[in-house]
C-alpha cells in the first residue's frame, strides 16, 4: 500500500503560489509527524518543513520562513504545504515523509511519498 502521496507540484513564475499535499494511508495520521524535504538537481535532499498534526506544532528552515505554510486536515489525513512568493531557488523535487516526531534528519523518517515537481521560473 502506498502509504504516502504527494500533489500540487507544476511550473510557476517568479512570484507566484502553489499548494502541495501530501495525503497518508495506512497508518494511525495523528501518531505520526509529516516532513516535506525538496531535492534540486545535484544537491542533497533538505529540509523544508514539518508539523506533527495532533497538535498542531510546526516547524520551517530559514530560508522558507514567511513564505510556505504547513497545515493539516486531520479528517482528510492530508498535509499541506503553502508555497508562496516562489523563487527560482525554490525549484527542487519535493518529497512528504513521515515520521514519530519531527526532524530535520531525513534517515528518520519511515515513509516517503513519491516527490512532486516544483519549477520556478524567473
Amino acid at each position: 500500500d502506498v502509504q504516502l502521496q504527494a500533489f500540487g507540484g507544476g511550473l510557476v513564475q517568479a512570484g507566484g503560489s502553489l499548494r502541495l499535499s501530501c495525503t497518508a494511508s495506512g497508518f494511525t495520521f495523528d501518531d505520526y509527524a509529516i516532513g516535506w524535504f525538496r531535492q534540486a538537481p545535484g544537491l542533497d535532499p533538505e529540509g523544508v518543513s514539518c508539523i506533527t498534526p495532533s497538535d498542531g506544532s510546526t516547524y520551517y528552515q530559514d530560508s522558507v520562513k514567511g513564505r510556505f505554510t504547513i497545515s493539516s486536515d486531520n479528517a482528510k489525513n492530508t498535509v499541506y504545504l503553502q508555497l508562496n512568493s516562489l523563487k527560482p531557488e525554490d525549484t527542487a523535487v519535493y518529497y512528504c515523509a513521515a515520521d514519530q516526531g519531527c526532524s530535520w534528519f531525513r534517515y528518520e523518517y519511515d515513509y516517503w511519498g513519491q516527490g512532486t515537481q516544483v519549477t520556478v521560473s524567473s
